[in-house]
């Protein structure tokens, strides 16, 4: 594991893709924080408040409705500046916040209030972005994780029993696998309103046999082993076997294609959310970004921002992935 972490490390660019992806998304965690039409912190009459935790009415802060505040509004910002201050984000607007201050019709263009400019819904490019990372990134990760372990363990048992149940199970995956994924999507997204979860599902549903058959391979090679013949000999189990045994060492070739894997779930998302057939627009989307960008020609630095974004999000993936290959190389190992 040492050996294989100076590996890692000696690959200057997956090591600094690393940090960098870590950085960014680490940021992206902390979303609410850096991006959000609420203030983080205001003292009204002598007392702290966390408006990004809790709601206030306007009635609440010397207004006159009972509808939640808009920290937007001269009046209320003059109502609580006269008893108190706030402190608002770096970016005082949040993913699905619509400026109707602006001075131009939305797309607008850069400026200091709007690093990135606005979508065509006067909503800020930056935010969006921030908000729209983390969401793709979580859901990559869950859709990964889930599907790694499901198609893993599939695999496992397919190369470890063999015979009927290796026939069967492949016949299995062959069949699954030539189904039409999109237009199975086509078909839900027209009865149900998509989701984070029910798309994850679907998504999972077609993506865990991308390690079946090589987790599938190794045990195939690895069951008639002399240690395990003789865990068998001794009356070991065979989950034992399969998991202590040679799942260790079939996980060597298999965890090195878990980040191709992550941006491959990145681009799915992606790609849906284009198409139309992925989540509703009261999700931050990246793909929704990409689709402006093609919709609102007139305004390039839509289709800018997120083409570098999405390249770089992918490109640090891929290196990382590179440097986990290497690592797991023996031959780099020695």
């Amino acid at each position: 594991m040492q050996k294989g972490f100076k590996v890692f490390r000696q690959n200057k660019r997956a090591w600094y893709a690393l940090w960098l992806f870590g950085i960014i998304f680490g940021l992206s965690l902390f979303s609410e924080l850096i991006a959000n039409d609420k203030p983080l912190i205001v003292k009204f009459e002598g007392k702290f408040y966390f408006p990004i935790v809790s709601n206030y009415t306007d009635a609440f802060w010397g207004g006159d409705f009972p509808t939640p505040a808009d920290y937007k509004d001269p009046y209320i910002v003059e109502k609580i500046n006269e008893k108190g201050w706030m402190l608002m984000p770096i970016i005082p607007f949040s993913f699905n916040t619509v400026d109707d201050a602006l001075e131009t019709p939305a797309p607008s263009r850069p400026d200091l209030t709007h690093w990135l400019g606005t979508d065509d819904e006067g909503r800020d490019i930056v935010a969006r972005i921030l908000y729209g990372i983390r969401l793709s990134v979580i859901f990559a990760f869950i859709l990964t994780l889930v599907s790694s372990v499901l198609g893993i363990f599939i695999g496992a048992v397919q190369g470890y029993f063999g015979g009927k149940t290796d026939i069967i199970l492949q016949r299995f995956i062959e069949i699954w696998e030539s189904l039409p994924q999109l237009f199975i999507l086509i078909i839900v997204a027209s009865v149900f309103l998509p989701t984070f979860w029910t798309l994850l599902l679907i998504l999972m549903l077609f993506s865990w046999t991308s390690l079946t058959g090589m987790v599938r391979a190794e045990f195939l090679r690895a069951r008639n082993f002399e240690y395990v013949m003789a865990a068998k000999a001794l009356g070991v189990s065979n989950f034992r076997i399969i998991f202590r045994h040679i799942l260790p060492n079939a996980l060597v070739t298999s965890v090195t294609f878990i980040p191709f894997i992550l941006s491959e779930s990145i681009v799915a998302l992606t790609s849906l959310d284009f198409l139309g057939l992925g989540l509703g627009s009261d999700y931050p989307s990246l793909g929704d970004l990409v689709r402006q960008g093609k919709d609102n020609l007139q305004a390039p630095w839509i289709g800018i921002s997120i083409f570098i974004v999405l390249s770089g999000l992918l490109s640090m993936l891929i290196f990382i992935g590179e440097g986990v290959r290497d690592a797991f190389d023996t031959r780099k190992s020695r």
